[in-house]
């Protein structure tokens, strides 16, 4: 599982084992790493030029111990000055190891910029200063400490100007803006650094293949297709009946033992998948609102009287009362911001905020649809899905996904399982299918068994 923790979680996990060790001990271990990653990046150290943009506080103190090790080893090493509080022995060891500081007009072209402007506690937002320094070098390659500066760490927001890294070196756990968009997508690539710190729970996390192979319900010696679980699927609509097609297919992948399918396609679904029942039955579970279009809301209310859990998506969102017990909501920024009264704007940057807020008012599983896909229950707990390729903006993949949370939900996962790992194979789906190319809804139902299968080999 990758855990990410909030500003208050780390610090107090940083002071509780600086207690136990030497001065500047952990400040070291942080730099360190740094100063590898760095080299890494550069690829050989010797004639390398690098550039420090170097705040107050402890990021900047990491910048400065890690010029040190990258001047010990043949890198030229320059650092600007952005406050008059930087870190005064870090300072005295970069000059003694041959560094320098200089003004930002007088700085050399670098290989690489370092942002150790502002720490985990900054505000968002940068100050004139800081981005005129970063303007001065455009396209030259940025390294953050820790966050990148200006972004809300703990929120994931980005307000005003934020340094847009390349490379983020994280020490001890991620930060919530490692994960959650927009900010996260101001990372580039993270690297974590273990600096050993011991903390609590996470508020929020990020499934691993081994995290969703471990919930897969995999069937027994002994398993038939009802003890695996019934999907039933309200889908689709003389309009759009594609939708019950792509639906259905995201639903028979195989997590459940049978799916049974309910609506006015059926022909179409009988057509792509003879093995799907197109008859009433008992089901486990339920999808609803795929391309639901006009028969959307009476689709809901059939399925919510059977009282099993159900995914709630597109069409029939519009129509759900908040307090459905056992349901998980699927909507993309903009049927959030109709379900909450508020402007698309406004979710597309404050994605962790409103996801968590749907869950509390509607007492559900809001998975809110993105780049990183944010899974939130209605404690404020949160899983984002960081598997997905870009490609996957194309029509019909949200039915698809529908479908296997379906399947998951009625082969007995709980709802925040099934809607997280749901997203996962969704998106690992997609990156196998499309190969690092284009791909259709379809093949991205049709990865899913494979996937299913890399996992549990």
């Amino acid at each position: 599982m990758r855990s990410a923790h909030t500003v208050e979680q780390v610090r107090a996990a940083e002071t509780e084992l600086m207690d136990r060790l030497a001065e500047g001990a952990l400040m070291q271990r942080a730099a360190t790493g740094l100063a590898v990653a760095i080299a890494d990046l550069l690829g050989s150290t010797y004639a390398a030029r690098v550039l420090l943009l170097v705040g107050a506080g402890d990021n900047g103190g990491d910048a400065l111990w890690a010029g040190v090790w990258l001047a010990r080893r043949g890198v030229s090493v320059e650092a600007v000055l952005l406050s008059s509080k930087v870190h005064v022995e870090g300072l005295a060891a970069l000059r003694a190891a041959g560094g320098r500081t200089v003004s930002v007009a007088d700085a050399r072209q670098p290989d690489v910029l370092v942002d150790g402007i502002v720490g985990i506690g900054g505000r968002p937002g940068l100050r004139d200063e800081a981005e005129e320094a970063l303007g001065r070098f455009p396209g030259v390659p940025i390294v953050a400490v820790d966050v990148p500066s200006g972004v809300d760490v703990d929120a994931g927001r980005v307000d005003g100007g934020h340094v847009r890294a390349d490379l983020t070196v994280t020490f001890g756990t991620h930060k919530i803006a490692h994960l959650v968009d927009p900010a996260a997508q101001a990372c580039g690539v993270v690297h974590l650094v273990d600096i050993g710190l011991q903390l609590p729970e996470a508020p929020l996390e990020a499934l691993q293949p081994v995290d969703v192979a471990a919930m897969l319900p995999v069937p027994s010696a002994f398993a038939h297709k009802y003890t695996r679980g019934v999907v039933g699927i309200r889908a689709g609509s003389e309009t759009y009946p594609g939708a019950a097609v792509l639906c259905t297919s995201g639903a028979a992948t195989g997590l459940a033992g049978m799916v049974r399918y309910l609506g006015s396609a059926g022909d179409a679904v009988r057509a792509q998948h003879p093995e799907v029942v197109t008859a009433a039955g008992r089901v486990q579970a339920w999808v609803v609102g795929s391309g639901g279009d006009a028969d959307a809301e009476a689709a809901l209310a059939e399925a919510l009287a059977d009282a099993v859990p159900t995914v709630v998506d597109a069409d029939a969102l519009a129509h759900l009362h908040k307090g459905t017990p056992g349901v998980v909501l699927t909507p993309h920024a903009g049927e959030l911001a109709r379900m909450l009264g508020v402007e698309r704007e406004e979710v597309e940057s404050d994605q962790l905020g409103f996801a968590r807020r749907a869950a509390r008012e509607y007492d559900a599983v809001v998975l809110l649809k993105g780049r990183h896909t944010l899974v939130a229950r209605p404690d404020g707990r949160v899983r984002a899905t960081t598997s997905g390729v870009p490609w996957l903006a194309v029509a019909g993949t949200g039915d698809v996904l529908a479908g296997i949370i379906g399947s998951l939900l009625a082969a007995g996962l709980d709802p925040w399982g099934a809607a997280a790992a749901g997203s996962w194979l969704h998106g690992a789906a997609a990156a196998l299918a499309g190969g690092g190319g284009p791909l259709n809804a379809g093949s991205v139902a049709d990865a899913v068994p494979a996937v299913v299968r890399d996992l549990l080999l």
